[in-house]
């Protein structure tokens, strides 16, 4: 296996890393630690299926971070999010080194860097860069702050999904949801709360489940879902197990991983859904209208149609959920 650009850049001399606990921040569960010292490493990271992966290989994990000799960026998707993290790293260590794929914007993220910097010392290899320079407040206006609330009356917060509006298919898949839900709820991938909250002006609701992998906008969902029935859980949506099954599930499932479209990431949504429903479950979903769910759907339940939609979404309603 070729190496990573941290094992290169380390093992061809050209960074040295401080003595003492390296914070990996927001990694994903491949990435590629052979070059740091197992003791010393620490994971900074807020999305459930990349914490419990790095937990049950061994390594400490946290989703707050503490001060270290060295932080190593791992860039996301979000430029407001990476951004936000490179702040971080210059405010809690001495070496800030900066991770990323060309398709997540690290080439773009390095020029503005140097700008701000001067002329930097990188690695590129396998489709991305790395690049590293001493802490400094010089990015301290990239900091994230906490929550705050948008013109739609939400509170977002840097890198959650749809931090600038509302999402155009959950809007429409809240607005033909029927005026009477089942009585036991779940909102899979729930973000920051939009579809939990419209749930919760239906009749018949007496308790809905938030189940986010996404630490941050769970946080915010918690600001902007405020009805005593609903609780909030940060779980793994492919793996959670409630003790009794659902009556009811909505979700606007992901199909995004890293910048890639992977319609196989809402297959297991649909499973997913299936699994956790009760027998006489009941599922309203909202789809990208290119994405091809609807043979998914009927291997997972018994009655399936598509209810409404529009150029860009189709909404689905699927029950009995197959055994």
């Amino acid at each position: 296996m070729s190496q990573s650009r941290l094992s290169t850049a380390i093992q061809d001399g050209l960074l040295a890393l401080p003595a003492g606990v390296v914070t990996l921040m927001r990694p994903p569960a491949t990435y590629d630690v052979a070059a740091l010292s197992r003791p010393d490493l620490r994971i900074m990271h807020g999305f459930y299926p990349d914490v419990a992966d790095w937990q049950a290989a061994g390594h400490e994990v946290s989703q707050t971070m503490t001060s270290s000799p060295a932080a190593i960026v791992v860039l996301p998707r979000a430029k407001a999010l990476a951004q936000a993290m490179i702040a971080e790293a210059c405010a809690k260590a001495d070496l800030v080194i900066v991770d990323g794929q060309r398709t997540d914007g690290v080439d773009s993220l390095f020029k503005t860097c140097r700008k701000r910097l001067g002329d930097l010392p990188s690695v590129t290899k396998a489709h991305g860069r790395m690049f590293w320079f001493a802490a400094t407040d010089a990015f301290a206006d990239w900091a994230a702050g906490p929550p705050t609330q948008g013109p739609h009356g939400y509170y977002t917060a840097a890198g959650v999904f749809s931090d600038g509006a509302v999402d155009a298919g959950s809007a429409l898949l809240a607005a033909a949801l029927p005026p009477k839900l089942p009585a036991r709820m779940a909102d899979l991938g729930a973000g920051w709360g939009y579809l939990s909250q419209a749930v919760l002006t239906r009749n018949g609701v007496a308790t809905l489940d938030l189940i986010e992998a996404e630490a941050q906008s769970l946080a915010c969902a918690r600001l902007n879902v405020t009805d005593p029935r609903a609780a909030f859980h940060w779980a793994d949506a492919l793996r959670f197990a409630p003790k009794t099954g659902y009556d009811g599930i909505v979700m606007n499932p992901p199909f995004h991983t890293g910048r890639a479209a992977d319609a196989g990431l809402g297959r297991a949504f649909i499973a997913a859904a299936a699994r956790l429903l009760a027998p006489h479950g009941k599922l309203w979903m909202v789809a990208n209208r290119h994405l091809p769910y609807e043979t998914t759907i009927a291997e997972h339940f018994r009655n399936s149609e598509i209810i409404g939609g529009n150029g860009a979404f189709k909404l689905f309603h699927a029950s009995k959920p197959k055994r």
